[in-house]
Protein backbone atom coordinates (compact mmCIF):
# COMPACT_ATOMS: atom_id res chain seq x y z
CA UNK A 1 0.00 0.00 0.00
CA UNK A 2 1.31 3.44 -0.93
CA UNK A 3 2.02 6.21 1.55
CA UNK A 4 0.76 8.77 -0.94
CA UNK A 5 -2.23 10.82 0.03
CA UNK A 6 -5.41 10.09 -1.94
CA UNK A 7 -5.89 12.69 -4.64
CA UNK A 8 -9.56 13.48 -4.94
CA UNK A 9 -11.58 14.41 -7.97
CA UNK A 10 -10.04 16.80 -10.48
CA UNK A 11 -11.87 20.08 -9.96
CA UNK A 12 -11.19 23.77 -10.43
CA UNK A 13 -13.10 24.91 -7.34
CA UNK A 14 -12.51 22.86 -4.20
CA UNK A 15 -15.08 24.95 -2.36
CA UNK A 16 -17.75 23.71 -4.80
CA UNK A 17 -16.54 20.11 -4.61
CA UNK A 18 -17.15 20.25 -0.87
CA UNK A 19 -20.80 19.32 -1.30
CA UNK A 20 -23.19 16.40 -1.24
CA UNK A 21 -22.22 15.64 -4.85
CA UNK A 22 -18.53 16.44 -5.44
CA UNK A 23 -18.75 14.60 -8.75
CA UNK A 24 -20.84 17.50 -10.07
CA UNK A 25 -17.86 19.83 -9.58
CA UNK A 26 -15.64 17.29 -11.33
CA UNK A 27 -18.09 17.18 -14.26
CA UNK A 28 -18.29 21.00 -14.38
CA UNK A 29 -14.52 21.26 -14.65
CA UNK A 30 -14.50 18.64 -17.41
CA UNK A 31 -17.28 20.58 -19.21
CA UNK A 32 -15.27 23.79 -18.93
CA UNK A 33 -12.19 22.13 -20.41
CA UNK A 34 -14.23 20.41 -23.13
CA UNK A 35 -16.07 23.61 -24.01
CA UNK A 36 -12.87 25.58 -24.46
CA UNK A 37 -11.24 22.77 -26.43
CA UNK A 38 -14.33 22.46 -28.64
CA UNK A 39 -14.46 26.20 -29.33
CA UNK A 40 -10.73 26.28 -30.11
CA UNK A 41 -11.19 23.28 -32.42
CA UNK A 42 -14.14 24.64 -34.42
CA UNK A 43 -12.47 28.00 -35.03
CA UNK A 44 -9.23 26.37 -36.18
CA UNK A 45 -11.04 23.80 -38.27
CA UNK A 46 -13.05 26.58 -39.92
CA UNK A 47 -9.83 28.49 -40.63
CA UNK A 48 -8.34 25.34 -42.16
CA UNK A 49 -11.50 25.00 -44.26
CA UNK A 50 -10.81 28.46 -45.68
CA UNK A 51 -12.78 30.89 -43.51
CA UNK A 52 -10.63 32.26 -40.70
CA UNK A 53 -11.88 34.76 -38.15
CA UNK A 54 -15.31 33.32 -37.40
CA UNK A 55 -16.28 33.16 -33.73
CA UNK A 56 -17.53 29.90 -32.22
CA UNK A 57 -21.07 31.34 -32.09
CA UNK A 58 -20.91 32.30 -35.78
CA UNK A 59 -19.78 28.79 -36.68
CA UNK A 60 -22.52 27.11 -34.65
CA UNK A 61 -25.14 29.41 -36.16
CA UNK A 62 -23.80 28.69 -39.67
CA UNK A 63 -24.06 24.94 -39.09
CA UNK A 64 -27.59 25.24 -37.73
CA UNK A 65 -28.72 27.41 -40.65
CA UNK A 66 -27.31 24.76 -43.01
CA UNK A 67 -28.99 21.91 -41.07
CA UNK A 68 -31.52 20.11 -43.27
CA UNK A 69 -31.17 22.90 -45.86
CA UNK A 70 -34.30 24.72 -44.65
CA UNK A 71 -34.61 28.42 -43.75
CA UNK A 72 -34.60 29.14 -40.01
CA UNK A 73 -35.97 31.98 -37.92
CA UNK A 74 -34.06 33.75 -35.18
CA UNK A 75 -36.33 32.03 -32.64
CA UNK A 76 -35.55 28.61 -34.19
CA UNK A 77 -31.82 29.21 -33.91
CA UNK A 78 -31.97 30.49 -30.34
CA UNK A 79 -34.17 27.60 -29.25
CA UNK A 80 -32.04 24.86 -30.78
CA UNK A 81 -28.73 26.35 -29.60
CA UNK A 82 -30.25 27.15 -26.18
CA UNK A 83 -29.16 30.78 -26.45
CA UNK A 84 -31.17 33.17 -24.30
CA UNK A 85 -29.66 36.41 -25.64
CA UNK A 86 -31.05 36.92 -29.15
CA UNK A 87 -28.57 39.77 -29.70
CA UNK A 88 -25.72 37.24 -29.78
CA UNK A 89 -27.39 35.26 -32.55
CA UNK A 90 -28.46 38.42 -34.43
CA UNK A 91 -24.87 39.67 -34.40
CA UNK A 92 -23.61 36.30 -35.65
CA UNK A 93 -26.21 36.33 -38.46
CA UNK A 94 -25.16 39.84 -39.48
CA UNK A 95 -21.49 38.80 -39.65
CA UNK A 96 -22.36 35.64 -41.61
CA UNK A 97 -24.51 37.64 -44.04
CA UNK A 98 -21.64 40.09 -44.59
CA UNK A 99 -19.40 37.13 -45.48
CA UNK A 100 -21.99 35.86 -47.96
CA UNK A 101 -22.47 32.46 -46.34
CA UNK A 102 -26.09 33.03 -45.28
CA UNK A 103 -28.88 35.17 -46.71
CA UNK A 104 -32.04 36.59 -45.23
CA UNK A 105 -35.54 36.10 -46.55
CA UNK A 106 -39.15 36.14 -45.41
CA UNK A 107 -41.75 33.56 -44.53
CA UNK A 108 -44.93 35.59 -44.21
CA UNK A 109 -44.12 38.39 -41.78
CA UNK A 110 -41.23 36.49 -40.23
CA UNK A 111 -37.60 37.09 -41.18
CA UNK A 112 -35.73 33.91 -42.09
CA UNK A 113 -32.14 33.01 -42.80
CA UNK A 114 -30.88 30.36 -45.22
CA UNK A 115 -27.53 29.00 -46.30
CA UNK A 116 -26.00 30.26 -49.54
CA UNK A 117 -24.12 28.07 -51.99
CA UNK A 118 -20.90 29.61 -50.66
CA UNK A 119 -21.97 28.73 -47.12
CA UNK A 120 -22.88 25.16 -48.09
CA UNK A 121 -19.47 24.73 -49.76
CA UNK A 122 -17.78 26.04 -46.63
CA UNK A 123 -19.71 23.59 -44.44
CA UNK A 124 -18.69 20.76 -46.79
CA UNK A 125 -15.00 21.75 -46.60
CA UNK A 126 -15.25 21.99 -42.80
CA UNK A 127 -16.71 18.48 -42.76
CA UNK A 128 -13.79 17.18 -44.81
CA UNK A 129 -11.21 18.73 -42.47
CA UNK A 130 -13.16 17.45 -39.46
CA UNK A 131 -13.26 13.93 -40.85
CA UNK A 132 -9.53 13.90 -41.59
CA UNK A 133 -8.29 15.49 -38.38
CA UNK A 134 -10.84 14.82 -35.65
CA UNK A 135 -13.01 11.84 -36.55
CA UNK A 136 -10.17 9.58 -37.69
CA UNK A 137 -8.24 10.46 -34.53
CA UNK A 138 -11.25 9.71 -32.32
CA UNK A 139 -11.79 6.39 -34.07
CA UNK A 140 -8.14 5.49 -33.55
CA UNK A 141 -8.65 5.72 -29.77
CA UNK A 142 -11.08 2.81 -29.98
CA UNK A 143 -13.89 4.75 -28.34
CA UNK A 144 -17.22 2.99 -28.65
CA UNK A 145 -19.62 5.11 -30.75
CA UNK A 146 -22.49 3.97 -28.49
CA UNK A 147 -20.65 5.52 -25.52
CA UNK A 148 -20.43 8.85 -27.38
CA UNK A 149 -24.16 8.69 -28.04
CA UNK A 150 -24.85 7.83 -24.38
CA UNK A 151 -22.65 10.73 -23.25
CA UNK A 152 -24.52 13.10 -25.59
CA UNK A 153 -27.87 12.00 -24.15
CA UNK A 154 -26.57 12.42 -20.61
CA UNK A 155 -25.25 15.92 -21.34
CA UNK A 156 -28.58 16.96 -22.89
CA UNK A 157 -30.35 15.68 -19.78
CA UNK A 158 -27.95 17.48 -17.45
CA UNK A 159 -28.41 20.71 -19.42
CA UNK A 160 -32.09 20.54 -18.48
CA UNK A 161 -31.12 20.43 -14.80
CA UNK A 162 -28.95 23.52 -15.25
CA UNK A 163 -31.76 25.33 -17.10
CA UNK A 164 -34.24 24.49 -14.34
CA UNK A 165 -31.80 25.62 -11.63
CA UNK A 166 -31.16 28.87 -13.57
CA UNK A 167 -34.90 29.60 -13.66
CA UNK A 168 -35.12 28.94 -9.93
CA UNK A 169 -32.11 31.19 -9.23
CA UNK A 170 -33.68 33.99 -11.29
CA UNK A 171 -36.74 33.89 -9.06
CA UNK A 172 -34.78 34.36 -5.82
Amino acid sequence: MSNQKHIGPVVSSAHLADSDLPEASEMEFALTMANHAFQRWITRCMAAAGEPGLSPMEILVLFLVHHRDRPKTLADICLVLNVEDTHLVNYALRKLTERGVVQTGRKGKEKTVAITETGADLCRRYGEVREALLIRGMQATGIDPRELSRLAALLRSISGSYDQAARAAASL
